[in-house]
């Protein structure tokens, strides 16, 4: 995730880099001033509390912003990250917003100040106040509002330099300069995060072997499940043990279509590889998620070590064209339990379209997916898939 707070005294210009940000990179933007009007507005139960203490002319208290804040942020889960506007506003509201991050198994990837000179912050809200005759924008009321601006902020500044992730600009510039020195600070942080790709496509659609290329060209970890589960029962792990009796057992027929082993190892296998990857630089993803469920577990997963789905691909083939790969495949040595004959084939196809495309659906719309067409040669195939990752990487750099 991306979590940005900005800051810049009235007249910096937050708005138009605030607007930029949160299109150029998909945040979700919260000002605290934005969340209480709008809980007022929906009349819900913190709403009439906020309203009730502002009618009585006191002050909305640290515990109720934490609430609505903690409640924005769960409940929009479909953007890449958050740009708080103006919060935290005090030293407490730093550690508050510290803690919350933390409870949410994220962070705050930087501050960004707009640095702009008091009497260049006068100069532009009188002109401001002058064409559009804001009553609010006279000189006295103008540095009555910097002088709290500095009182309040300079001990947040100081709380996030001595984190080591405060970032300052040149406020001075034109709008282009301040948004190309931020934009630098955002590639520095993408920088950071993990590449984590998540590679869709129905069996027979060339997963496998372009997701190893991938990872080989990228620097990548290729993490398959159905690679993982096999190795553990070859190696006889603990785990592979559990999933040879669930065989043994009757209860896993690997010749059966549409049996999954049970999330609960697969979770545990997964969470395993992740965490001992430290010095990845992220991961291609095949055969995981395969479910809605699973597509919900690796979401937290990835939170849980502050990172997110980066890029969705599917791979597009025809379905005649599956269906003869797979029959080719059923006589070499890379056969599948469902390769032995044309029926489980198009079992097989079928399973992944009840079970898989609703996950695709989902991942395509929150993380705008891209199809690619694997019907060329796997060259032409692999330079299409290469492309999409490399675009991914020229915003992160």
């Amino acid at each position: 995730m991306l979590n940005i707070a900005l800051f810049g005294p009235p007249g910096a210009g937050k708005g138009t880099q605030s607007e930029y940000l949160i299109k150029k990179y998909n945040l979700f933007y919260i000002s605290t001033g934005d969340l209480l009007r709008n809980e007022i507005s929906l009349d819900t139960p913190i709403g009439k509390e906020v309203k009730s203490v502002i009618a009585s002319g006191g002050l909305v208290s640290d515990e109720i912003i934490v609430q609505i804040i903690e409640k924005t942020i769960t409940e929009n889960t479909s953007f890449n990250g958050f740009l708080f506007d103006g919060f935290p506003r005090t030293y407490v509201q730093a550690y508050i917003l510290e803690g919350l991050m933390l409870k949410l198994n994220t962070s705050l990837n930087c501050l960004i100040s707009i640095d702009v000179p008091e009497e260049e912050s006068v100069k532009r809200l009188l002109g401001r106040g002058k064409s559009s005759s804001r009553s609010d924008d006279n000189e006295s009321v103008i540095r009555t509002r910097l002088q709290e601006y500095n009182q309040k902020t300079l001990p947040v500044l100081k709380f996030f330099k001595d984190r080591g992730n405060y970032k300052e600009v040149n406020g001075l510039l034109d709008i282009k300069g301040v948004k190309d020195q931020i934009t630098e600070i955002v590639k520095e942080e993408l920088s950071k995060s993990l590449l984590n790709v998540v590679l869709f496509g129905y069996p027979g659609s060339g997963r496998s072997a372009q997701g190893r290329a991938l990872a080989e060209k990228f620097g990548l970890e290729y993490l398959s499940a159905g690679d993982m589960l096999e190795s553990e029962v070859e190696m006889q792990t603990e785990y592979g043990i559990q999933i040879k009796k669930l065989y043994d057992s009757g209860t896993l027929n690997p010749d059966q279509i549409g049996q999954l082993v049970p999330d609960e190892i697969v979770v545990q296998l997964i969470e395993e590889k992740i965490s001992k990857s430290q010095d990845m630089k992220g991961f291609i993803f095949k055969g995981f998620p395969r479910t809605l469920v699973q597509s919900y577990i690796l979401d937290g997963l990835l939170k849980k070590y502050t990172s997110s789905i980066t890029k969705v691909i599917e791979i597009e083939v025809p379905t005649l064209e599956l269906i003869r790969r797979l029959n080719v495949r059923g006589k070499t040595d890379g056969s599948r339990p469902y390769d032995s004959n044309y029926e489980k084939i198009i079992q097989r196809l079928q399973d992944h379209e009840t079970r898989t495309v609703p996950v695709i659906s989902k991942y395509m719309k929150l993380h705008n997916g891209v199809k690619i067409d694997g019907s060329g040669t796997f060259d032409q195939v692999n330079k299409k898939l290469a492309h999409e990752i490399e675009i991914v990487l020229k915003d992160m750099r």
